[in-house]
């Protein structure tokens, strides 16, 4: 039996909670977090066997083997590294930590203390992005990626957690060094991390406050960032961070040498895009027919996951969370390659270096910057 603790009772627990009891052969041995009230409450929810305020006393008492962290992002570091020196494997929510030197730190950490460590990049264990992989590992694209393209918007009209943002100046969000950017976009980001195939791409960045952040006085919480990713090996990518474009979309366009892919985060629909050309009118009839049958192809596919009672909202993090534990159990190998964990830190450390508040206008500096494996880059001054 898998002994699991969860330390950090908020909002998301309650979702790594009820995707833990979904999986056979694990128990949540304890829950923490510093306020007492919030401990209870997810120790009375579920059937969890012990609840803390003090983490040293959960590994003490509760003996965990793998330790959830999610707790607030500014936190992340410090409690991982506490739980892989107590020998534990270790999920940390995303973003994994605050800098890219962090993160080689907790790898390194990881590998000597022999145990396991992954990041909470849900997104990319959907079910449809476990058959855009799949694909592409199969060869679809004709060969090594050519391009692509990360859509991730955010609605800031939530009323819990971004109307608490925006109303609260002191709100954890704020102190981090890029702010709501950073709680947010190592998704997106991570999409196009798993594709690249060097370790130092350059990153050119420009982010900006969006005129309705304007409008409410708002000039610190940048909520439009535009950013190009380029590697000498050729491929390159663009990520599109919004909370103002509409439709609000999650997508990843993936173009290789020969097809093509397209990525519906939102509608879980995958479309194989031909590289090749029908001739004369032929092009204007049969593509239309072709992803016709494509899309009809999703939505029986969706229907069968939903008929199945596997199609919720947490199918992502449910297949992340097993992955991760049959990882430890049967020394298989980790759902999320630390090359990747790594890669997605330096280009975030990369983006959030390059964004320097220009007062008087609220636009965002831009400028190019390589970002070599191992290098450290400081995060935004805020």
């Amino acid at each position: 039996m898998l002994k699991v603790a969860i330390v950090g009772c908020g909002k998301i627990a309650d979702a790594h909670a009820s995707q833990i009891r979904r999986i056979e052969g694990c128990e949540i041995v304890g829950v923490c977090d510093r306020e007492p009230l919030m401990a209870k409450q997810l120790f009375e929810r579920f059937p969890v066997k012990q609840y803390f305020t003090d983490l040293t006393e959960l590994v003490d008492k509760a003996r965990p083997d793998v330790i959830h962290i999610t707790t607030p992002a500014e936190s992340h570091f410090d409690v991982a590294r506490f739980c892989l020196e107590q020998s534990c494997h270790v999920y940390v929510e995303k973003p994994f930590t605050l800098y890219a030197e962090q993160a080689q730190h907790l790898v390194d950490l990881a590998q000597r203390k022999g145990v396991k460590l992954t990041v909470g990049h849900n997104d990319q264990f959907s079910h449809v992005a476990r058959r855009m992989r799949a694909l592409v590992q199969s060869g679809y694209l004709g060969g090594p990626p050519v391009h692509m393209e990360s859509y991730y918007s955010y609605d800031l009209g939530d009323p819990s957690y971004a109307r608490a943002l925006l109303g609260d100046k002191r709100h954890w969000v704020r102190r981090l060094p890029g702010k709501l950017l950073q709680n947010v976009i190592s998704h997106g980001i991570a999409r196009i991390a798993e594709f690249l195939t060097g370790d130092s791409p350059h990153v050119i960045a420009h982010g900006f406050v969006s005129s309705l952040l304007k409008q409410i006085n708002e000039r610190e919480i940048v909520d439009e960032l535009r950013v190009i990713i380029s590697e000498e090996q050729g491929t390159t990518a663009y990520f599109t961070f919004s909370s103002q474009m509409r439709p609000s979309i999650h997508q990843l366009r993936i173009y290789g040498p020969k097809n093509g892919l397209v990525l519906d985060q939102d509608h879980e629909i995958l479309i194989r895009l031909r590289g090749q050309k029908f001739k004369s009118y032929a092009d204007m009839f049969i593509p239309p027919a072709l992803f016709a049958k494509q899309h009809l192809g999703n939505l029986i596919t969706n229907v069968r996951l939903f008929l199945g009672r596997d199609f919720h909202m947490d199918s992502g993090m449910n297949y992340l969370i097993e992955s991760f534990y049959r990882s430890i159990r049967e020394h298989a190998p980790l759902p999320i390659p630390y090359r990747e964990i790594l890669l997605t830190a330096r280009i975030m450390d990369a983006i959030f270096d390059q964004l320097s508040t220009c007062r008087s206008n609220g636009q965002m500096a831009l400028q190019a910057r390589p970002v070599p494996p191992g290098t450290i880059v400081p995060g935004l001054e805020s």
